[in-house]
């Protein structure tokens, strides 16, 4: 049976979207994925948390947790500056960035923004680097 506790977390994170995206499609959820989510989660309790690996689209070796985009929704981010807003993301996931993630992108809106526009953006395609493919000598 579960506790009166249990039972108020699990009705108030039904009103929450949390999604995960492999850039490969996969689904598959590796630790430093499980490792930011729960993270944000804990930080900034949203109210959507979309968080996508892409480091399938990057020159990393597969199966790599080392390129991230991530849109958070929360009331924390309430009169916020988008600066102030990214410095609450680092702050949540200091480890991560010290260590196994190289780039994260962050899309951090209070829940009015997210209902203007409801989706997770695109990154560019990974040119691997190489300043030959873009152009310069």
């Amino acid at each position: 049976m579960l506790s009166g506790q249990l039972l108020r977390r699990l009705f108030s994170m039904a009103g929450r979207v949390c999604l995960s995206r492999s850039s490969a499609g996969l689904g598959t959820i590796g630790p430093v994925e499980a490792a930011i989510r729960t993270k944000l989660e804990q930080a900034l309790n949203p109210e959507v948390l979309e968080l996508r690996n892409e480091s399938g689209g990057h020159a990393v070796p597969p199966g790599s947790e080392t390129h991230f985009r991530v849109a958070v929704v929360s009331s924390r981010f309430e009169g916020l500056s988008p600066l102030q807003r990214h410095r609450l993301v680092h702050a949540a996931l200091s480890e991560e960035l010290a260590g196994p993630v190289h780039a994260l992108a962050i899309q951090a809106r209070t829940p009015a923004q997210w209902k203007e526009n409801p989706q997770l953006d695109m990154s560019p395609p990974c040119l691997g680097g190489n300043k030959k493919t873009r152009g310069t000598p």
